[in-house]
Order: structure tokens, then sequence, then C-alpha cells
């Protein structure tokens, strides 16, 4: 997988911290010339915490009430400064422990979670495999989903319409694809978001997590056999960044996990059929 020349498929968008408009990125702009530029990136958020709310006396004295007293407010800086460069044709993998803030600069680059400073370009079309079937409606039979998810997309009815059987048939959805979507199961529900997630023709993918171009993983094996550029993050910040070989190498012995170990995990990683069901699960940050 690679990421192509945007310059003949589309007009490429800048995403401004700040809730800045989006603008496009002129010919002869250094930031033209590469896939994905993130400059100095920052995305904080605030979140309520109740200090007593684990004990089991305010579980029974709260019943019924909340005391406003009790929340107390919690920055968290999720991404903190971050900067990097994703030249057209490479394969950046980004590896940490969770909390890092991969799964955070991933959002931020597709446009899901806008950075409170900072600046990201993308040059071309995005397609996202975060979060598979974020946006999907279970009421809605699958059909309508697929139309929907890639009109929502940038697709025009015309190509939709071509790629709608191959999606379907990919996902082996056929005799099914006219029923409500909350009667799928999770395998189901899964393999016709990456269905239609993988039939948008992008210029940069985002792939995150279990998926394991910007390519999310806890999957170390991965990131070394797909990835010619690893980035390590550590509590929103880039640790080390280099050769794929070398930097999860460096990770693996912060986390005291030895070679034969992780080679070993690796295999049994390469063997799990599940994995869309796996990609499912969010990260904290």
């Amino acid at each position: 997988m690679s990421v192509s020349d945007p310059v003949q498929t589309q007009v490429p968008a800048r995403h401004a911290g700040q809730g800045g408009p989006s603008a496009a990125a002129p010919q002869g702009d250094p930031d033209f010339d590469l896939a994905i530029r993130v400059k100095n990136v920052k995305v904080d958020y605030r979140t309520i915490v109740n200090p007593r709310a684990n004990t089991l006396r305010h579980t029974l004295t709260g019943l019924g009430r909340r005391a406003a007293n009790d929340r107390r407010v919690r920055m968290i800086h999720a991404v903190r400064g971050v900067s990097f460069d994703v030249p057209h044709g490479s394969v950046l993998g980004i590896i940490g422990a969770n909390g890092a803030g991969k799964s955070t600069i991933m959002r931020a680059i597709s446009g899901i979670l806008p950075p409170s400073e900072g600046e990201i370009v993308v040059n071309g079309r995005i397609s996202t495999l975060l979060a598979l079937g974020v946006g999907f409606n279970g009421q809605l039979s699958g059909r309508d989903n697929v139309v929907l998810g890639s009109l929502a997309a940038g697709l025009t009815r015309r190509q939709v319409q071509e790629r709608f059987e191959q999606i379907t048939r990919w996902a082996e959805l056929e005799d099914v694809i006219d029923l409500p979507m909350k009667a799928y199961s999770s395998g189901m529900y899964g393999r016709l978001a990456f269905g239609v997630s993988t039939h948008l023709d992008p210029d940069v993918l985002l792939i995150d997590e279990a998926l394991s171009i910007v390519i999310v993983s806890h999957g170390i094996g991965a990131i070394r056999e797909m990835c010619d550029d690893c980035i390590w993050m550590h509590k929103g910040e880039i640790l080390r960044r280099g050769d794929p070989d070398e930097v999860t190498a460096e990770y693996l012995e912060f986390q005291g996990v030895p070679q034969e170990k992780s080679k070993a995990a690796d295999e049994a990683a390469d063997d799990d059929t599940d994995m869309l069901d796996d990609s499912m699960q969010m990260e904290d940050f």
C-alpha cells in the first residue's frame, strides 16, 4: 500500500488548529510536496472527575442525586506539540503504550478531532480505518449505510453504484445487505465498514490498532514488515523516530519485553482471525 500523488485527483485540504477554516495548499507551497504535514499540534480536552465516585459510601448515598461540589474538572493533554512530515509514497508506523496519544493524532489528521493548537496539512482524499463503522446507523439497511457512508466520504452517486457490488461481494453480505444493520453480527458489521473504507481509492490511508498511509498498531511485527518509517509516542510526545526495526527494538526494551517474547507475540497476532472485532476497541486518548 502506498500514498499516491494527489495532484490530479483532488484539491488538497489544509486543516488549521483553533477551529480555523480549511484552505487549499497551492502548488509551489512546500506542504504540497508532502502527503501529510503536522506542525506543533496539541490536543487538549476537559473531563469531569469525581474523586469519591469509586467508594461504596458515595455510591449508596449518591443514588438519585448528583452533588455538584463533588465534581472536578481535569485537563487532559493528549498530544503535546507534535510535528512530523509524511512524504508521498511512504508508510509511517506509530507505536506507543495505551494513552500515548496515537489514536488522538490519527483522529486529528483525519479531521475527526480538531487540534487545540497547531496545523495539519493533508494533500489528497483520506480514508480512515480508525473505529470501523463510526457513523453507521443500525436502524438502516446495510445498503443504505454503504450509500450514505460513501457519499459522506466524497464519492459521487455514480462512483457509489460502480463500487457497491464490489463492496458487498467482498464483505460476503449479498444475502443480507437489505436487512437493518442492528441485525448484523459484529463480524458482519466490521467487514462491511472495512469494505466501504477500502473502496474509496484514497490518497492517504490511516489505519488504527489491530488492522495494523499511517499505521497505528501494538503489533510490532506489522510495523516492521509494512513500514519504512516509525514514530514512538509517549505521553503525548514523540520520543523517537527512525528505522522501524531500531525504533521498535528500543520501544520493546523500554517496555521490558524480551525479543523472543515479542517475536512469539507477533506470530500469534498473525494467526488471529478475529481482527475486525478487535479493531472496534478504542484507546483511552
